[in-house]
């Protein structure tokens, strides 16, 4: 079963669950693969696309929650943080810190990489083996700590 089967399984659940939060997630989720479905003109999605989607509806989700709560709106930061739970139960498990430490020594001695000027072939490198596992500015963060 691919990942936009899953979703849309999980959707009629939700719904027959008469679960109003989960299932207005999950549509907006549905939404967003609907919009890349008509733009790729396909009818089905691959499971990369649907992450990189479900990626950027959970990152829209983290930017939100962090605007309302500098903004003083508890209320909607925390309708943010429960959409952002429900996105986040599709993506594939994050990596731990010392593993992408790990993934990015092994990217620089791959590419050869000596300076900061590098920088861009590593992340480029280092962002494919990721493969959604990781939030850019955290792995652009240890790169440039590790890169002389």
């Amino acid at each position: 079963m691919t990942l936009q089967e899953t979703l849309t399984a999980e959707l009629k659940a939700a719904m027959v669950a008469r679960n109003a939060d989960r299932t207005a997630t999950l549509r907006l989720v549905k939404s967003a693969l609907g919009y890349v479905q008509i733009e790729k003109k396909v009818d089905q999605l691959p499971d990369a696309d649907v992450t990189a989607v479900l990626q950027r509806e959970a990152k829209k989700r983290r930017d939100a929650r962090d605007e309302y709560e500098r903004g003083g709106r508890p209320e909607l930061a925390a309708k943010e943080a429960a959409e952002l739970v429900v996105i986040e139960e599709f993506l594939p498990k994050a990596l731990s810190a010392e593993e992408l430490e790990a993934l990015v020594r092994a990217v620089i001695a791959e590419t050869g990489a000596t300076s900061k000027r590098d920088m861009g072939t590593v992340m480029k490198a280092a962002q494919a083996r990721a493969a959604g596992r990781t939030e850019g500015k955290v792995l652009s963060g240890i790169v440039g700590r590790l890169l002389p």
